[in-house]
């Protein structure tokens, strides 16, 4: 395997951080509530019943696995899904890793 971490076309490195960024639950919750556009921490943690603190950490997590972006309105922080790696096909979610794509139906 080369250093760079590809295997096969696959980035293995930047898939495997990307896949754990999403595999937490709370982490999966916030993907999904952000299907429907970008929102604020503060509706997140509404949205998922969660601590602000934590819903924080959990996006930035995100943000550093390149699944959302976000945006400072102000003092608030919005966030929404990366468009370079998520889009939305007939209620599917498809993320297209680091030469594999990820389905979640």
């Amino acid at each position: 395997m080369a250093k760079s971490g590809k295997k096969n076309g696959i980035d293995v490195s930047r898939t495997s951080k990307m896949l754990k960024a999403i595999a937490d639950t709370d982490r999966l919750r916030l993907v999904m509530q952000l299907k429907a556009g970008e929102k604020s921490v503060g509706t997140l943690a509404d949205a998922i019943g969660g601590e602000i603190v934590n819903v924080s950490h959990h996006l930035g997590v995100l943000r550093e696995g390149g699944i959302v972006r976000d945006k400072k309105i102000g003092r608030f922080v919005y966030y929404m899904l990366n468009p370079d790696v998520i889009s939305e096909n007939d209620g599917c979610l498809r993320f297209q890793l680091a030469g594999c794509t990820l389905v979640i139906e």
